[in-house]
């Protein structure tokens, strides 16, 4: 079952007696269990039928007990098992499942995990109750989240501010949500959120980032993306981006790279084929048309070349900065 359609139903009053959350994002399954644990149940409800574990500090047996009590002044009771990937022996929660109340209703979050579909256990779950297996957004399809949650709280975002948001937070969704949360209360009666405010309230240069590197380099604009290494290394709080530069590069010149061997036209489809969103791929157009197909390749050796010196490969005293320097002035 997806996420939407379980979040539908609950907020429906349509409970399976067990919900199965796992996998490697936390968001979707977080926000399930926020929402079960917290509206399910009226505020009266909760004092006597709501019941929350968490793997580390619990033990199988206290968390069936709890599952085969009744509730008490209510036609429901809620239990919840967080972080069930560190409960030991999680498979003898197999009888349970296999014949659970249908007044309990009750919700596991494993994370970071997902369990052998082969198994009995496994297979008893799918049987029993509803099974969520999430997976880790691609970036290409963030721009289209991220719109999708801006529309939710009633907001529009521009596409430079899009972008600075994806460069900077990437696809971590929780922090996604926190920050648009965040621009919410502080754009007061304004609705579209612009790139002055993703510098102002996130704390992204709009000017000095990732993403205005890659364009400068695309250019062969080698000035602006040396004023741009210089910015992170005299600012002390963006100072620790450095590292993260060269394996950001190299995956955009590794998609450039990508565009010699390919037969598409069109935006969307040479989109689809290097894996990034529309938004960016006249980006990577720009660049291919700029570098020839050797010159890409060269700057893709200098780049695993630089990123091992940046872990200390090869390296014996020099700074990102100086690192970053030297990858640029050789590019």
């Amino acid at each position: 079952m997806s996420f939407e359609k379980i979040l539908t139903d609950l907020k429906n009053k349509k409970f399976a007696p067990v919900y199965w959350l796992e996998g490697e994002e936390p968001y979707f399954i977080d926000k399930i269990i926020d929402f079960a644990e917290h509206h399910i149940l009226n505020d009266s409800e909760k004092e006597f039928n709501l019941s929350v574990f968490y793997g580390k500090d619990s033990t199988w047996a206290d968390i069936v007990n709890a599952c085969m009590r009744y509730p008490m002044f209510g036609e429901k009771q809620v239990v919840i098992l967080k972080e069930a990937q560190q409960l030991n022996d999680i498979t003898k929660l197999e009888s349970y499942i296999n014949n659970p109340l249908s007044s309990t209703i009750f919700l596991v979050g494993y994370k970071d995990k997902k369990l052998d579909a082969r198994t009995k256990f496994a297979k008893t779950i799918k049987e029993k109750g509803e099974l969520l297996s999430t997976k880790k957004i691609y970036e290409s399809k963030m721009p289209e989240w991220i719109n999708n949650l801006v529309a939710e709280f009633g907001l529009s975002i521009s596409q430079k501010a899009l972008i600075l948001m994806i460069d900077n937070i990437g696809n971590d969704l929780n922090r996604v949500e926190t920050e648009i949360k965040k621009l919410a209360i502080s754009l007061g009666n304004r609705k579209n959120i612009t790139e002055d405010d993703i510098e102002k309230y996130v704390g992204v240069s709009k000017e000095f980032n990732v993403f205005e590197l890659q364009n400068a380099l695309g250019k062969k604009d080698f000035n602006a993306a040396l004023r741009i290494v210089e910015y992170f290394s005299k600012n002390k709080e963006a100072q620790s981006f450095l590292i993260i530069m060269l394996p950001s590069l190299y995956t955009f010149f590794s998609k450039v790279y990508q565009l010699f061997s390919i037969n598409a036209k069109d935006e969307f489809s040479i989109a689809s084929q290097i894996g990034v969103t529309p938004f960016f791929v006249k980006n990577y157009i720009q660049a291919s048309h700029n570098y020839s197909f050797q010159e890409v390749e060269k700057v893709l050796l200098l780049l695993y070349e630089y990123n091992l010196k940046a872990i200390g490969i090869n390296n014996a005293s020099a700074s990102h900065y100086e690192l970053m320097k030297e990858f640029i002035v050789k590019s």
